[in-house]
């Protein structure tokens, strides 16, 4: 039997970092375009991957357009999973 783990703050954002640069890297894009893009410094962009930011749901939006994918994908990112 396998149990999804809830995510708090933190974990949620780490987690969502991790896909926004998978996909970002999928695309081969740097952070650089990518932040250039969606009009915020790369520092910011390395912030959001990193999961040391909380963006906001229109920058989510934003970085969703830029990489082509629907918003919804953002966060299809793979949970923690416990077995018992």
């Amino acid at each position: 039997m396998q149990i999804v783990q809830k995510l708090n703050k933190k974990e949620f954002q780490i987690a969502l970092g991790k896909r926004i640069k998978e996909l970002r890297e999928i695309k081969k894009i740097t952070q650089t375009e990518l932040g250039y893009r969606c009009e915020i410094e790369r520092s910011n962009m390395n912030r959001i991957e990193s999961g040391n930011t909380n963006p906001s749901g229109y920058l989510l939006y934003k970085i969703a357009q830029k990489l082509e994918v629907e918003l919804s994908e953002l966060l299809q990112f793979k949970p923690r999973v416990n077995k018992k």
